[in-house]
């Protein structure tokens, strides 16, 4: 087992995997900009080194910077978290060369699911249904993607090969309107990920948002660890998860979860993973694979009794997986509310200094922040500032249980979307559960009127 490890991250994330190396009796080394000096985790780490100005291009983007501070602290591998360079094949492929363990997949991995269109073949080769659409990325022909377009039916969605995060789509519902929107995206594309590919599938009216958590090591051991409902978006930013996802038969998640484990034996993926399905009419349709920790992995922990975290430490440090797929049970239900410095409504960032933070508590209740009283909100990342994560033995339990915590949760000297939890947990559509992925933004019109 590793001795050290950097974690080269920041926010509540940073915070929950310093967490993990607690608990298994390693030491950790954070990175932060001049924005983070006074966060939580810098205060709490074993050693904190600064990489640069807040700018994230200047410091957590900043390669050299990171795996130089590996070297002078003497750690032994590289935690990435979620976004920034957790996603990076080449960032990967430095830490692997420089004599540090990366903690996630190979490089290979990554390349291969971070193109959407190589992800997308390789899942249709494992047996992965996928949304209907191009083979592979459009021809610069307009005429051959027109034929493409009729051949699958509109309207369509165009897609950034190379895209995430919900950038890089444009939803098309004519042929007159096809040729203009595929230039737009593959401009985008190229301005945003350095690839201008794009590709297009079936847009799917009313589908809801669900994937699967997987965990593989450098055994060849796979297992599923059930699924997420992550349908409560907004701009393809979610926003509430919940697990597991209501009212999909059992026998249909057991299928698809056993093909997602299949398809990493046969890539020989490594450590934690999630493929994202939309689900529509009984039919799941892959769309993407994050080779990294979730934001929500929080939810699938607290049905499954698992820790992601430790276990993606403990596969990168080539320890076997301690349990198989039979071994794994789901158990009641978890939800989890994102809480962001924004305005509820208007979504506008709400930087600044919080004047008072009372998290709430009380059984099946879990907080994962960084933030406390008189933190300063940098206004130079995501407005996220931390997540309230809630269990039962129901998913009625658990409701009740977000609905006091959330009654419970006081922010003051920022915005947040606390307000916009409270209603939405009163929305008697939510409570029936199933909502699609449009529900919020169709919910969010409705309430403007």
């Amino acid at each position: 087992m590793f001795k050290k490890i950097l974690i080269a991250n920041r926010g509540e994330i940073a915070l929950r995997i310093q967490r993990a190396c607690r608990e298994m009796g390693i030491q950790s080394v954070v990175v932060y900009s001049q924005a983070d000096r006074d966060a939580k985790y810098v205060k709490l780490a074993d050693e904190a080194v600064c990489i640069g100005p807040a700018p994230s291009s200047a410091s957590y983007l900043n390669m050299p910077a990171i795996i130089a501070t590996a070297e002078v602290t003497d750690a032994e591998a590289v935690h990435p978290g979620y976004g920034f360079l957790s996603e990076n094949a080449d960032f990967a492929e430095r830490v692997e060369r420089s004599g540090f363990v990366f903690i996630g997949p190979t490089p290979d991995s990554i390349r291969l699911m971070g193109d959407k269109v190589t992800a997308k073949q390789t899942m249709i080769k494992a047996g992965v249904p996928c949304v209907p659409g191009s083979e592979g990325a459009l021809p610069e022909d307009p005429k051959e993607a027109i034929r493409i377009a009729r051949q699958i039916g509109y309207p369509v969605i165009i897609k950034a090969s190379g895209g995430g995060g919900g950038r890089g789509m444009r939803v098309v519902h004519t042929e007159a309107a096809l040729t203009h929107a595929v230039q737009t995206t593959r401009a985008e594309a190229q301005g945003a990920f350095g690839n201008p590919a794009v590709y297009m599938e079936k847009f799917l009216e009313h589908p809801r948002h669900v994937e699967i958590q997987v965990l593989a090591d450098t055994q060849k051991n796979a297992v599923w660890l059930g699924e997420r409902d992550c349908s409560m978006q907004r701009r393809h930013q979610k926003i509430i998860e919940e697990a597991p996802a209501p009212g999909i038969a059992r026998r249909a998640i057991e299928r698809i979860g056993d093909r997602c484990a299949a398809a990493c034996k046969k890539m020989g993926y490594r450590g934690a993973g999630t493929f994202e399905f939309l689900y529509e009419d009984g039919e799941f349709y892959f769309i993407e694979m994050n080779t990294r920790v979730q934001v929500e992995h929080p939810v699938t922990e607290w049905v499954t009794g698992i820790d992601i975290v430790q276990a993606q430490i403990r596969v990168a440090a080539g320890e076997k997986l301690p349990f198989t797929q039979r071994q794994i049970q789901m158990r009641g239900h978890a939800i989890e509310c994102r809480i962001n410095a924004e305005d509820p409504y208007k979504f506008t960032p709400s930087p600044g200094r919080i004047t008072v933070w009372h998290p709430p508590g009380g059984p099946g209740v879990r907080v994962d922040s960084h933030a406390y009283a008189n933190y300063v909100v940098p206004p130079n990342y995501d407005s996220m500032i931390g997540k309230i994560i809630v269990h039962g033995d129901t998913r009625e339990q658990a409701l009740a249980r977000m609905r006091t915590a959330l009654s419970e949760t006081v922010v003051e000297g920022i915005h947040t979307n606390v307000p916009l939890h409270r209603e939405l947990m009163a929305d008697a559509k939510f409570i029936e559960g199933g909502t699609s992925i449009h529900y919020l933004e169709h919910w969010l019109s409705q309430r403007k009127r």
